[in-house]
């Protein structure tokens, strides 16, 4: 049953006009209906700390059509900040049950649940949605979910993001008392590739400390996932993820621990210092997931003009919010519409694809790549391979005689094709 006024607040901001609207706003009841239709669909990456604050928002902003993918299942030491969970809990699936419990308690918003990795989900699961907010605790996660909406960008002739291509996303992380919340539009601001110098570098110890003196719990730790994981283990691939994994590296560190007289291991500092988890502060979350749901509405309403283009949440202090317009990487191997590669030009098309391979941006983002220009294969694996091999051996002038031609790089690494700028230079010349 409807409750009377229940969207009064939502749409006295979507039907007046004002100062501070977003570029072609335009007021009126239909925003709302829009918001509140099948055609508005917005997913929600991870059901934990702030990933509840996240759905709940979402609910009570107005947003009917939500969707949540999450691996996790629900642990005990969730429960004091992870407010949609409780004891019976546990074990279950950590999408399945805040989908289950905001469906429940919101009247009319109608949350789907996936449990499962989101490397599973084909491109075209994410492409449904009108924008994506992100509550993860994993920058692997945030560079993939990134490619993804990256891979969607499509560019006109003079470089400028095809606007109908662009797949909006919000980005929010809690760390503490502090936070952050970032709007990512692919082609027009930084994307996390363009940023990852934001990201601190995971603290790491010594092996030597490690495998002989040991003065921490979290050295205890280490040894146990660093050192005699593979010794013991050999061969097999270790899964934080997985429960089985995580129990073993515990109780080893416990006897270590116990063997140098070191006291404070535990099953949660095990998956913290494995995990590079820093505990989380409700507050932290609640904060931050405001900030990351009120951007998605200025996305799809325009009712405000949206952030520029990242908010830091520094709480230990005071309550204190710092906002950065970070500039893109035009030589961004992800989101860029041609990374500029200096090349000779009498180098063969093979020395162009060793120095791609050889590139510290490039290389890491390639193991096998294939190469075209324009609808033309220069060099293409598997069925192909027999047929553009010989090009490996002509000179790149020949087969691209423009400067500044763009290339398109496909590599199974890719989640999109790469765009390469050559730019002839000839003082390379050898």
């Amino acid at each position: 049953m409807e409750i009377q006024d229940r969207w009064r607040d939502l749409d006295l901001l979507l039907t007046r006009s004002g100062n501070l609207v977003g570029p072609g706003f335009e007021p009126g009841p239909e925003l709302r209906a829009f918001i509140q239709s099948e055609d508005c669909r917005v997913l929600c990456v991870g059901a934990g700390g702030l990933g509840c604050e996240i759905l709940k928002d979402l609910a009570l902003t107005g947003f009917v059509h939500i969707d949540v993918i999450d691996m996790d299942t629900i642990d005990v030491s969730n429960l004091n900040r992870q407010f949609l969970f409780r004891m019976h809990d546990v074990g279950k699936s950590k999408a399945e049950v805040a989908a289950e419990r905001i469906n429940n308690r919101v009247p009319g918003v109608k949350v789907t649940a996936h449990h499962g990795r989101i490397e599973e989900k084909p491109a075209s699961f994410y492409q449904q949605f009108t924008v994506i907010i992100l509550g993860l605790d994993s920058l692997e996660a945030r560079r993939y979910m990134n490619s993804v909406v990256c891979s969607f960008l499509e560019f006109e002739e003079d470089g400028s993001p095809n606007l109908s291509t662009v797949k909006p996303m919000v980005d929010g992380g809690t760390e503490g008392f502090k936070g952050h919340a970032r709007v990512l539009i692919p082609g027009v601001t930084p994307c996390f590739e363009c940023t990852l110098w934001l990201f601190p570098p995971q603290t790491k110890f010594p092996l030597c400390t490690l495998a002989e003196t040991p003065r921490s719990a979290a050295h205890c730790i280490e040894y146990a996932h660093l050192i005699l994981w593979s010794q013991v283990r050999q061969g097999e691939e270790f899964d934080a993820d997985n429960e089985e994994h995580m129990k073993w590296v515990y109780e080893k560190a416990l006897e270590r621990a116990r063997q140098y007289g070191i006291h404070g291991v535990t099953y949660q500092l095990s998956q913290g210092v494995v995990k590079n988890i820093i505990p989380a502060i409700a507050s932290t979350n609640a904060i931050v997931s405001a900030a990351c749901v009120l951007e998605a509405l200025k996305i799809i309403t325009m009712c405000s003009s949206g952030l520029n283009n990242y908010l830091m949440y520094m709480g230990s202090q005071g309550i204190y919010t710092h906002t950065v317009a970070y500039e893109r990487d035009t030589s961004c191997p992800i989101c860029s519409a041609g990374v500029p590669l200096d090349v000779d030009p009498d180098a063969t098309l093979q020395q162009v694809i060793d120095q791609m391979m050889g590139d510290p941006t490039l290389g890491k983002h390639l193991h096998a790549p294939s190469v075209s220009f324009g609808a033309t294969n220069l060099y293409a694996r598997g069925i192909f391979e027999a047929e553009t091999r010989a090009n490996l051996t002509a000179k790149i002038s020949s087969l691209v005689p423009d400067d500044k031609s763009i290339l398109t790089v496909n590599d199974k690494k890719l989640h999109a094709p790469m765009r390469l700028m050559l730019r002839y230079s000839n003082n390379m010349r050898s």
